[in-house]
């Protein structure tokens, strides 16, 4: 899947989440949006990087610490 392809994906993801609010005002959209795609990301990130943080933290551009936390924060971390 290219950049474009989940770029279109988070669109179409939107449109239906605004249909489906039929007019009422949404609220808090930017920490919904970024909690709903971080855990699937930090879980396949660290399913390919073989749960090693270091690695895991290097491709997603972020310091390893910031990556612990996030994945304690999303309860991914046994």
């Amino acid at each position: 899947m290219s950049k474009k392809q989940i770029e279109e994906c988070v669109r179409n993801s939107m449109e239906s989440y605004f249909k489906d609010l039929r007019g009422a005002e949404p609220d808090g959209m930017y920490e919904m949006l970024v909690r709903v795609v971080e855990k699937p990301l930090l879980e396949v990130v660290m399913a390919h990087a073989e749960n090693n943080q270091s690695r895991a933290a290097e491709w997603l551009g972020l310091n390893r610490n910031t990556l612990r936390k996030k994945l304690v924060e999303h309860k991914l971390l046994k």
